[in-house]
Parts: structure tokens; sequence; C-alpha cells
């Protein structure tokens, strides 16, 4: 039995197996013991999850060719594997706690996997994910560079980016039109941003919707009336911005908002 891979779903099997083997040596042997893979396909990451014995894997799958392929041939499937889309799953009732992340995730869908990662930063402390080479050195990359950007920012605020390998075409079936590579993702000392979060991420956003313009410019839709942006840091572009300086930059604009919060009051 062979599952098709589906252009829809964005599949393309890794059938490289020391690239397999990297990958799942990549997740940590400490840690959380809860670990959910997604996108198991055909299994290719699982077998060698499954002789792992320091952890406590489950698996989200989307396709039913996938699903029935991995209960044929995996033992004790049961109870471990679900049949769901993750961008729609509650994984909070699959591990009540910590969990690790790990998985060959769909190309199509990567940034909204990571998204969907970032709602649980505080109880996700590792991800370890092979995604398309591009998306991967625009996550990992430092300011200054044009490839950084939201998801550069928004994931360094809260992970650690190491930059694992670079996987060629070659080790897919069907060989995929792009390069992908292996990163991962461990989660920093940080507690608190210090500012709002979800201004944060609306200023960060905003910043990069029109990368090209100074902040003066790009941040037009969230200045109201009578807001300063004498200070130098709204001559720059986003992409020549840190952590510490969106931070500071979504302080200024939480401080207008308190002020007209605190005058309702």
């Amino acid at each position: 039995m062979e599952v098709r891979a589906k252009k829809a779903l964005g599949q393309h099997f890794l059938t490289d197996q020391s690239i397999a083997r990297g990958i799942v040596e990549a997740l940590s042997t400490g840690g959380a013991r809860d670990v959910l893979e997604i996108g198991p396909g055909m299994g290719v990451l699982t077998q060698y999850l499954l002789q792992r014995d320091d952890i406590n894997l489950k698996m989200v799958e989307l396709d039913g060719e996938s699903v029935d392929y991995l209960l044929t041939h995996f033992p004790g499937m049961q109870g471990r594997l679900y049949m769901a889309d993750y961008l729609k799953l509650d994984v909070h009732k699959l591990f009540p706690a910590e969990y690790r992340v790990i998985g060959n995730f769909p190309y199509n869908i990567s940034s909204q996997i990571f998204f969907k990662i970032l709602e649980d930063k505080d109880i996700v402390p590792e991800v370890v994910c092979m995604i398309q080479k591009e998306v991967a050195e625009r996550i990992a990359e430092k300011p200054g560079s044009k490839t950084y950007g939201i998801l550069s920012v928004l994931l360094q605020a809260w992970y650690d980016i190491d930059y694992v390998m670079s996987v060629g075409s070659g080790a897919f079936a069907p060989p995929p039109k792009v390069q992908s590579a292996v990163i991962r993702l461990r989660r920093n000392g940080r507690k608190d941003l210090g500012c709002d979060g979800k201004l944060f991420k609306t200023v960060v956003k905003t910043a990069f919707n029109q990368r090209r313009k100074t902040l003066r410019n790009a941040l037009k839709p969230m200045i109201r009336e009578g807001f300063d942006t004498s200070d130098p840091i709204f001559d720059l572009r986003a992409e020549r911005l840190g952590i510490e300086d969106f931070v500071r930059l979504t302080l200024m604009f939480q401080k207008p908002v308190q002020q007209i919060q605190d005058n309702r009051g």
C-alpha cells in the first residue's frame, strides 16, 4: 500500500532515511516527554520517534490515506494517531501540560503552523521541523536583511533559532520545486515582552506590510492625531529593528492608548 502525495495538502514525502534520523536526533533528549508529530505521512520520522523511550509520542494527520497506511504498518497506533487538521485541533485535549513539536510541515501552511505554536509558546519549549529553505532562512535571519520579516521577529522574541541543515529536493518523493531546511526552535528565557503582546504583534505586522517605507509612513494606519513621530526610530525601516526596538516602539503606541483609557475611567 502506498500513499499518493496530494498537491492540495502540500505533500512531499521524505525518503532519505539519514535525514529522517537526523531530524529525530535534533529533538532534545530532555524536557517535556510529550511530543506531537505534525503530518507523519508515511511514517518516515515516526519509525525513529517510536524507538525513543524518552518521549510520549502522538501524531496528527489530515490525510485519510496516510492514516490508513500508518495504522497498517505501525502496530499500536491506536490512541496515538489522530485524524485531524492541526490548525483546528485543540492540542490541550491531547496534552494537559508542556509538549514539544516535530514534523515535516506542509510548506503551504508552515507559517500558519508557527502562528499557532506561538499561541502555546509558554508550553511548547521546543520545535524541530523541516520547512521550505527560504522560510527557514527568513525565520533565522537577523535584523538588517531583506529576508528578515514578521515571522523572524515574532518567533525570535520567544525562541532561539538553530539552522540545523539544508535538504535537497532529491530527498523527497515527489521532489518539490523548492529547497528545504531543518530548523530547531528552543524557548528562550523571556517571560514577558514588557509591553502589550497583541499590540506588539500588530506593530510588527503593520511595520512589515510596507517594509520599503520608513516606519513613519508604514505605521500611518496606527498613528493618531498628535502622536509624536520625531523619535529617530521612525526614520528607519522595519527590517532594521531588533526585538527590543519593536518593544520600545510598541510602548510608544501603548502609552497614548493607556492615557485615553485612563481619561475615560
